[in-house]
């Protein structure tokens, strides 16, 4: 129980936390394995977009950041395979490169869920409200630095590592605004949703987004104007 003299603090690791168990909820659930997240997190000074696919995506309200997840080429395809055949789709008909468009939409796809997944959190747990912008997807052959100094009044930034139902390794990395929650008083968070609607609205959501043609993973050509457009 917090007291005015012995409040009960959230700070950047538990935003973090946060964040992890959003993302080993949503892809244990689209994929139908187990993703799961290192005990050890990592203080770095920069985020970056790294090869083989990175995604990022901004988000700003009670608190502003950037979270990026990077993807190597063989996590992503394990990811994307496994969500498609969890879908009930043949594994005649999946695309078989990491550079595939298929493969970045789903990626997108996936990454849109989990943010909404932690945006919902965060209203629960902290009773504040954040807003996303639509993830970004670029196949990459080279490291990309994403500098949010600009943005953030005093970033921290934190890398963890994140591990497939295969071993496959990919990276999770958030900067926020230097921040503290307070909790003033007791209360009792809204529920979460439960793993069987989850599941059944990251299907549907999928196969809707996929018959309507979703958005595009960003091309080479476009890069520069996109983290242009950001102030990146």
């Amino acid at each position: 129980m917090s007291t005015p003299e012995n409040p009960v603090v959230f700070g950047t690791e538990d935003i973090l936390m946060s964040l992890c168990n959003s993302v080993s909820k949503v892809l244990t659930a689209a994929t139908n394995s187990q993703i799961h997240y290192s005990g050890m997190v990592q203080r770095i000074t920069k985020t970056c977009l790294k090869p083989d696919i990175g995604c990022f995506v901004l988000f700003d309200g009670g608190f502003s950041g950037l979270v990026v997840i990077n993807f190597s080429a063989q996590s992503a395809m394990e990811l994307y395979e496994s969500y498609m055949l969890n879908m009930g789709m043949a594994k005649a008909d999946l695309a078989s490169s990491h550079t595939s468009e298929d493969v970045g939409n789903v990626m997108g796809e996936l990454m849109n869920q989990i943010v909404g997944d932690f945006t919902g959190n965060v209203a629960r747990e902290l009773q504040t409200h954040i807003t996303q912008n639509q993830p970004k997807m670029l196949v990459l052959n080279k490291q990309v630095m994403l500098s949010v100094d600009m943005n953030l009044d005093k970033p921290e930034a934190r890398r963890v590592t994140f591990f497939t139902g295969r071993n496959n390794i990919f990276y999770l990395e958030l900067a926020i605004d230097r921040t503290e929650f307070i909790k003033l008083f007791d209360f009792e968070p809204q529920e979460a949703p439960d793993p069987d609607s989850l599941i059944a609205n990251a299907q549907a959501g999928a196969a809707s987004a996929r018959s309507a043609q979703p958005a595009k993973p960003v091309s080479s050509n476009d890069r520069d104007n996109l983290l242009d457009s950001l102030g990146m």
